[in-house]
């Protein structure tokens, strides 16, 4: 079974999707790339024992959950290759909030037990709740330090990996003791999945939106916050830095020199050995598919 191909027919035939054109569309378009973050349900049902027909309504889920915060977020960084750019914000919000509706369709008509299908549909629910809140935090708040930076990261970015993890857990038939264990990996994978978006974004070129005023990836706010000899010169470039390649490129050079790439770097370590010691405690039926996915992130590091 071609995993993408399958969920592509599959979401047409979620309710109402046989009317919404464009909305088949903008998922198909999706499918297109691919996306790893829509076969995380599949590795965490297959460690628990289970297969690609069980795992594909949690693929589903996930899929759906993750076109609809995309289409928000990049309203909200007002990304100029983003959906909302071609139908406009109104169409845009209508197809991200219909794709929550969709996530839901697509656990409520899985083969789950009801008991699994009842927490799933919960945990989903939870999911755009925590990422809803997390994204206003995120327009409405000041990072003044990483308490914050983190508090928010967590509300924006965990809950859809946490979910992720959990409902592949539920669909492989974990109980519900071993999918909420499972969850708290995919928590720390949020968590080191933010860490590389903010490193990549940070380190791009041309500058992407995190420097933006009003946005703080945590190497920005490391070169911010903490004491050393170009703070007051970092403080000086950033403003300029979507405007000015040399600004950008010595402004990278002290998100380097300072010490603010080696410490997510730090972060990033310290995350993945959290989640080893988590692995191995578990009673997992495959323990090394959840094991390549941990390494999956880490490799880029070493």
């Amino acid at each position: 079974m071609e995993l993408f191909s399958e969920l592509v027919k599959s979401f047409a035939t979620i309710s109402y999707m046989n009317e919404w054109a464009e909305l088949r569309s903008v998922f198909q378009h999706a499918a297109l790339g691919k996306p790893k973050h829509w076969l995380l349900p599949l590795r965490v049902c297959e460690s628990v024992g289970g297969d690609e027909t069980q795992a594909l309504p949690a693929m589903l889920a996930t899929a759906c959950g993750h076109i609809g915060i995309i289409l928000v977020d990049d309203m909200l960084d007002k990304d100029p290759r983003g959906v909302h750019v071609q139908s406009g914000m109104a169409a845009t919000a209508n197809m991200a909030s219909a794709l929550q509706s969709a996530a839901g369709d697509a656990i409520a008509g899985s083969d789950m037990s009801f008991g699994a299908k009842l927490r799933a549909m919960e945990t989903v629910n939870e999911m755009f709740l925590a990422t809803s809140l997390g994204q206003y935090w995120d327009v409405t708040t000041a990072i003044e330090d990483e308490e914050v930076y983190w508090k928010i990261a967590r509300a924006k970015s965990s809950p859809f990996f946490s979910t992720a993890f959990e409902v592949g857990a539920l669909a492989g038939g974990a109980s519900l003791e071993l999918a909420m264990k499972i969850r708290e990996l995919g928590i720390i994978y949020g968590e080191i999945i933010q860490i590389h978006d903010d490193l990549d974004d940070t380190l791009a070129v041309p500058a992407k939106p995190d420097w933006n005023a009003g946005r703080v990836s945590l190497p920005i706010l490391f070169a911010q916050v903490v004491d050393h000899p170009a703070r007051s010169r970092f403080e000086e470039l950033r403003p300029h830095v979507c405007e000015q390649a040399a600004a950008l490129e010595e402004a990278q050079q002290i998100l380097i020199d300072c010490g603010a790439v080696s410490y997510c770097i730090h972060q990033l370590l310290e995350k993945y050995e959290s989640a080893r010691g988590l692995i191995s405690a578990l009673p997992l039926e495959q323990r090394d598919v959840l094991d390549a996915i941990f390494e999956d992130l880490t490799q880029p590091v070493l």
